[in-house]
């Protein structure tokens, strides 16, 4: 079963001919970029966001993973922070974040010649209230770890099994997160979050 689920994994990526992957560093984006380097090599990029509500602690470490997995990886900075609905912190605060994300992301795909921008949700997510999601279909982004129906479970039993060091990575929220809906989120308050954690 996991076995199947593997090969779907992989032929999915393989269909999409050239890929780039939002890569967070944690252990679905790095089993979608571990697998998208292994099925079309040069074709696969993987692209790390970097803002304020992404921990300085973590970036060190994801450009470690993509150092080792030999997949090229590239830095952008994301500008959600300028957007006064994303600050807002509404309950719907993750859509601004992934639009600004996946806008960005579907742009540097079309200008560089890459067909596919894929992220890591995975089957589980999907009973989940994650309004990102919606930003991700707006941008026409594909989740390979979902069409192959991938669970958590076998996500960390296929990431063990190609020793990648996230395979038991907790899952990790942005800092915003950290702030009830409602209250307003401002660069000092993910930088106090950011320096305590």
């Amino acid at each position: 079963m996991l076995a199947t689920k593997y090969e779907t994994l992989q032929s999915t990526l393989t269909s999409m001919n050239s890929v780039v992957v939002a890569y967070s560093g944690g252990v679905d984006s790095a089993l979608v970029a571990a697998v998208a380097l292994q099925m079309l090599d040069e074709r696969a990029l993987a692209v790390t966001a970097i803002s304020p509500s992404y921990p300085s602690y973590e970036l060190q470490e994801t450009k470690e993973l993509a150092e080792r997995l030999g997949i090229r990886h590239r830095l952008i900075n994301t500008q959600e922070m300028d957007n006064p609905s994303y600050t807002a912190n509404a309950s719907n605060r993750c859509y601004y974040c992934k639009s600004e994300l996946y806008g960005q992301l579907r742009r540097l795909a079309e200008h560089e010649g890459y067909e596919w921008v894929a992220d890591g949700f995975n089957a589980d997510d999907e009973g989940d209230y994650r309004p990102g999601v919606q930003a991700g279909r707006e941008n026409a982004v594909r989740s390979p770890l979902k069409e192959a129906s991938l669970t958590k479970t076998d996500i960390r039993a296929i990431a063990q099994e190609l020793d990648l060091p996230v395979w038991n990575k907790p899952a990790l929220a942005c800092l915003s997160s950290r702030f009830p809906y409602g209250h307003v989120i401002t660069l000092e308050k993910l930088t106090r979050v950011d320096q305590a954690e």
